[in-house]
């Protein structure tokens, strides 16, 4: 399986640039620029996706989806999280209903 090997890949490279120079890579100013830059990135990837989706072309929605993926992990990265840490997650909602999973969570 491809998605674990990559995701950790990535997720260590991530980790890597997060006290790297800003002039080092995008990672790196990404995260020297702060946490509502990362949100920003996200939000619009998030956007992408949809229009992408919208326009029925896949290969744009799987490239969308995938800078969605990545500044997802981003952020995770930002807040000290793995991609293990959603993976988990996944796990632990494995074969849970989603209207039971959902009912089960504190009440804002």
């Amino acid at each position: 399986m491809i998605a674990p090997e990559v995701l950790t890949t990535i997720a260590d490279t991530l980790e890597a640039r997060r006290e790297a120079s800003p002039q080092s890579s995008y990672v790196a100013s990404l995260f020297h620029k702060g946490e509502d830059a990362i949100l920003k990135k996200v939000a619009e990837e998030a956007a992408e996706t949809l229009m992408a989706s919208k326009d029925g072309d896949k290969l744009h929605l799987v490239r969308e989806v995938a800078d969605l993926w990545f500044h997802s992990m981003v952020l995770l990265t930002w807040h000290g999280l793995r991609p293990e840490d959603v993976l988990m997650e996944l796990k632990r909602r494995e074969g849970i209903s989603g209207l039971d999973e959902k009912a089960a969570r504190p009440q804002d």
